[in-house]
């Protein structure tokens, strides 16, 4: 068990998300590659697989640190890729569209915030470019859901 703490440890806090300029908006867009998504998916089986161990007490707290972080993580990513996929969609009707910000000024409006609220927690994503240290903060996946 603590060889394979150590290896998350070694392995986790180095891990990066990949980003991409989305248009020339100045946002960047956040992704978990596909290897590190399937690696996260064994870590997290092996973290719950730990729980089950009777050298548990000795690890607790370092077990449960990894499970809430690489859960989080999991989350996170799912969460923020559909976050990302809607606002590109509504960001170039409701920030680029004249037509529609005549036709919808409410919700013209009302997109401006989200809009901010998005870019926010977006930059902060490619400020911290390491997965847990972005992923274990604890306002960012309810920023998510609430955009």
């Amino acid at each position: 068990m603590e060889k394979t703490l150590a290896k998350l440890d070694g392995t986790w806090n180095d891990i990066e998300f990949e980003f991409t300029p989305h248009k020339e908006s100045g946002v960047q867009m956040i992704r978990l590659n596909e290897d590190n998504f399937d690696l996260l998916e064994n870590d997290q089986q092996s973290v719950n697989g730990m729980f089950a161990s009777r050298y548990l007490a000795t690890f607790e707290d370092r077990i449960t640190f990894w499970n809430k972080a690489l859960g989080a993580i999991g989350e996170i990513v799912v969460v923020v890729g559909e976050v990302q996929r809607q606002w590109s969609f509504l960001e170039n009707l409701f920030i680029h569209s004249d037509e529609v910000k005549k036709e919808l000024p409410k919700e013209s409006e009302k997109f401006i915030g989200i809009d901010k609220e998005v870019r926010r927690v977006l930059k902060d994503g490619y400020e911290k470019k390491r997965c847990v240290a972005y992923c274990t903060q604890e306002w960012v996946l309810p920023s998510l859901e609430n955009v």
